[in-house]
């Protein structure tokens, strides 16, 4: 479902709900869960996850040029201006795609607490068990793991493996790099086990 959807509404306050029956109510709270469920660790949301990442990549790798050229030891006025224009490039790609991923932070945390108010309504197996989404959860998990571990390797890696010739310059973007990577892993932990334990508490454990 399109982002541009509007959320599952909360559950209406007990003195106006007017289910006919706890089977409404429970076909209605699934539907709510699922919809939610998506919309924090879906496929989609995951496809984001990426794009937003690569985005802050290519705009942090296109202001490196003019990092990179700045640093040599010897300066080379045509690399330099090559670095400037990049860098202009680079900051138009940077600045919305730091904006969308907060953007996508905020979005994730009210669908967080819509979560809970549909959870907190009612208990039902089945549909608690598809709320934990353990598949999606690791597959979050693991990426986000290999990205953390990607950006600590190249946060030691980088500073010993660039010598005087090369220039301080790539060693700052080198360090830029390693914490977009870092950055980006720790909110994808941070997204998957906090799911599933927010799951497993809204469903009692079951």
């Amino acid at each position: 479902m399109s982002p541009r959807t509007p959320l599952p509404p909360p559950p209406p306050p007990a003195e106006l709900q007017s289910w006919p029956d706890r089977e409404a109510r429970l076909a209605d709270r699934a539907l709510a869960l699922d919809e939610l469920g998506r919309r924090l660790l879906g496929g989609g949301r995951l496809a984001a996850f990426l794009l937003w990442f690569v985005l802050l990549q290519l705009g942090w790798g296109m202001i490196g040029v003019l990092v990179t050229s700045v640093g040599q030891p010897v300066l080379d006025p045509l690399l330099l201006m090559t670095g400037l224009v990049t860098a202009l490039l680079g900051v138009g790609v940077l600045v919305p795609a730091v904006w969308l991923t907060v953007r996508s932070h905020r979005r994730d945390r009210t669908v967080r607490e819509r979560l809970a108010q549909w959870a907190a309504l009612d208990r039902h197996g089945p549909t608690d068990a598809r709320l934990r989404a353990p598949v999606l959860s690791v597959c979050w998990l693991l990426l986000s793991f290999a990205m953390c571990g990607f950006g600590l390797w190249m946060g030691f890696a980088v500073p010993l493996g660039v010598s005087r010739d090369d220039g301080y310059g790539l060693v700052v973007y080198g360090m830029g790099v390693a914490l977009i990577l870092w950055i980006t892993g720790l909110t994808g932990l941070s997204k998957a086990v906090g799911h599933y334990r927010l799951a497993v508490r809204l469903t009692g454990g079951r």
